[in-house]
């Protein structure tokens, strides 16, 4: 499948900033389940943009301002194809051992709630006890967008049992650390089944590392496994290390955030065109 993705974020200042500095996590990296035939990082202020890749892998963009600005808009855009390989991550570009997955954080620490969450999961194997783990969040956390923030950890969001696609994966990472399976965060775009292709935001999944089979990524949110749907575009141990964009400004106050975000098939939306 080839999608085309059109991702921009534009920051609001009440005064011009000094200053501003992100950190991006908006470029995916070609693998054997999607090949990146396209894509581009783009400003609508003087900055610099520097490439690198983190301890993660991740390929990150540094974007510094050059002068005062009261607004600036990041977008991305470009083409994606992708292939369904029933939710398991060729091997390939694995810079850290699955075990440093392992590791709580403040987000995903796994507190008495949910140790008795995972309870009875335990003798099963580990594929089926994460598929089980996973239908387990997706029944306890209804989605709902508003009620919490970047800062809810998994248990405040199974006390609360309603959340968004972040809060769902941050369940299952600190369920499925719990039961002993390395698991990670993962940010990335989804082409949604029911056709809205305009977006509010980006998606969020998280992976578990399955011995003999590798990481496998699991969407808690919508019950599924991933496929030929998703982009995935940043892991970390939790949103914090994986976030599409996390930054600073000198002066400015009073910062306002808005996402325009579509994701498209792009096959089908050339065939329309040509009709």
């Amino acid at each position: 499948m080839r999608l085309r993705i059109e991702h921009a974020t534009t920051y609001t200042y009440d005064l011009a900033a000094r200053s501003i500095m992100q950190t991006l996590r908006l470029t995916p990296r070609s693998s054997e389940a999607q090949q990146v035939r396209d894509w581009r990082v783009e400003t609508d202020v003087d900055a610099r943009l520097h490439r690198s890749e983190d301890a993660f892998g991740n390929v990150v963009h540094t974007l510094y301002t050059e002068q005062p600005t009261q607004t600036l808009t990041v977008k991305v855009f470009g083409e994606v194809e992708t292939t369904d390989t029933a939710g398991v991550l060729p091997p390939g570009q694995e810079t850290l051992s699955p075990l440093v997955f392992l590791r709580d954080t403040a987000l995903t620490r796994a507190d008495r709630r949910i140790a008795d969450f995972v309870g009875g999961l335990e003798a099963a194997v580990p594929l089926d006890r994460a598929h089980r783990l996973m239908a387990r969040v997706h029944a306890a956390v209804a989605f709902e967008v508003g009620v919490t923030s970047p800062t809810h950890t998994a248990a405040e969001v199974l006390e609360l049992g309603r959340g968004v696609c972040q809060d769902h994966a941050h369940v299952f990472i600190a369920g499925a650390r719990r039961l002993g399976l390395p698991a990670r965060y993962v940010s990335g775009h989804l082409m949604r089944g029911d056709g809205q292709d305009d977006q509010e935001a980006a998606h969020a999944w998280a992976e578990a590392w399955i011995e003999d089979l590798g990481w496998i990524g699991f969407d808690p949110a919508n019950g599924i496994c991933v496929t030929d749907h998703y982009v995935r575009v940043a892991t970390g141990l939790d949103y914090l290390g994986a976030a599409p964009v996390r930054g600073a400004s000198y002066g400015g106050g009073g910062e306002r955030m808005s996402v325009r975000l579509s994701v498209r098939d792009a096959d089908a939306q050339q065939s329309q065109q040509q009709a």
